[in-house]
Order: C-alpha cells, then structure tokens, then sequence
C-alpha cells in the first residue's frame, strides 16, 4: 500500500501537466540565416534568443523607446502650462539621454562608440568618472593591446602600464602632462583675472575644445554642448 502511494506520488510530479505558455512567453528561435543579412532583423532576433542574447534585446528596446519618445505621446495634465499644452512643443520635447559607464571602456576600443553618439547628439548629458580624460591621452599617443596575464612588475620595469588587457607606455602620461599644465596656467591665470569659476563640466568642456581632435568624445561634447559634462573628480 504504502509502495504504491510512493509511485503514484512519483507518477503525479513526473507526469504533472504543464501551464500552457503559448501566448503568454517569447518563444525561443535565433536568426536565419538562410535570409541573408538583415542587420536589423538579426538585432531584433536577439529578444526571442534567450540567454544574455535577450538581455541585449531588451537593451536595444529600451534605447529605442528613449529615442522615439515625445511629450505629446502623455496625457494633458491640470498642472501643464500653457506652453506645455502647445501641441508643437510637445512634439518638439524628448527624453534627456543620459549616458554613463565606467572610465576605463574609454581606455578600450568602445571611446569610439561613445564618440559617435555624442557627435551625433544622440546623449544630453555624459557621467562618467576621472579615467574618462584617457581620452585626451588617445588623441596624443595610441594605446595597445596585451594580455590580462602580463606581470605588472615585468611591465613597470619597462615603462609600460596594463589597464586589464591594454597597455598604455608611460610616454603617454608625460607627453598629455606636458600637454596639460600650459592650459591650467592659463585658466587659473583667467580665474584670477576674470574671477571665473571653474566647475568640472566647464573643466572638461575648455579641455575638449583645447584638444580639438575629432576622434576625442570631450571634443565633440565640447562641440554639441552636451551639458552638464559631468565626470567625478574623486577617486575612490
């Protein structure tokens, strides 16, 4: 008696009928292939591929909703203004993008990445930390790859420095010093003279318009005068 409780106790997990999820979940196909190249059609596939490839897709949804979206896509509210009721100002008003990321991805390769969007004003404001004036240090010396394996004492001896996998020489830090300390002589002579006052967006925007290299993101936020310019000068 007891052995068959066992079994059909077995038999009802094992064999428990399933929730149906046709309708309610993204069902998992990859990109053919067989279509050709569909750029457009292979990033829209990476939502119903699963693993980290849905994560990317949701991503790519959520930028694109930034971008698209408008103040006349919401309701009048009681407390709009008048000029907030103009329907070719809410058409006219969309999302502050803010763009954030960690200094050292503008060490790698993905600076140019940050640069195109920010030429191409596709962010309004860009927090980021100190490391991200390596930017400046790229526009006077190249960067080159390593190994993430590479024994920093061995590397210091010959005056290279590893960020990960990159490696930077130390000719690189002495030529943006001597790049550098002539322009904050002359902004600390302006703020004693012109009793200007130097905050860190307005910092790193003379700094983009001194480098003047269009491969520089800070050049081009210089130039599209994507404010505030935040970057924390605090390193922790």
């Amino acid at each position: 008696m007891e052995g068959d409780k066992l079994i059909n106790s077995v038999h009802s997990t094992v064999f428990k009928e399933s929730d149906s999820l046709k309708g309610k979940c993204t069902k998992i196909e990859g990109y053919d292939f067989n279509q050709g190249i569909n750029y457009s059609k292979l990033l829209k596939s990476m939502l119903s591929t699963g693993f980290q490839a849905s994560n990317l897709g949701e991503a790519m949804e959520i930028v694109n909703e930034m971008l698209d979206w408008r103040l006349s896509d919401e309701s009048i509210t009681e407390d709009c203004s008048e000029e907030e009721k103009d329907p070719a100002y809410r058409e006219s008003v969309r999302c502050k993008v803010f763009l954030g990321f960690t200094s050292n991805l503008i060490s790698s390769g993905v600076r140019d990445a940050v640069r195109y969007l920010t030429e191409h004003h596709m962010v309004d404001v860009i927090v980021t930390t100190t490391g991200g004036i390596e930017d400046l240090i790229k526009c006077l010396a190249p960067t080159y790859k390593g190994d993430f394996s590479l024994p920093g004492a061995q590397l210091r001896s010959r005056g290279l420095n590893r960020i990960g996998n990159l490696l930077v020489p130390n000719d690189n830090y002495c030529k943006f010093e001597d790049w550098i300390i002539p322009i904050f002589d002359q902004m600390l002579k302006e703020q004693l003279e012109e009793n200007l006052l130097w905050t860190p967006s307005k910092l790193i925007a003379r700094l983009g318009k001194e480098i003047n290299n269009e491969s520089s993101y800070l050049y081009w936020a210089y130039k599209a005068r994507v404010q505030p310019m935040t970057i924390c000068f605090i390193r922790i």
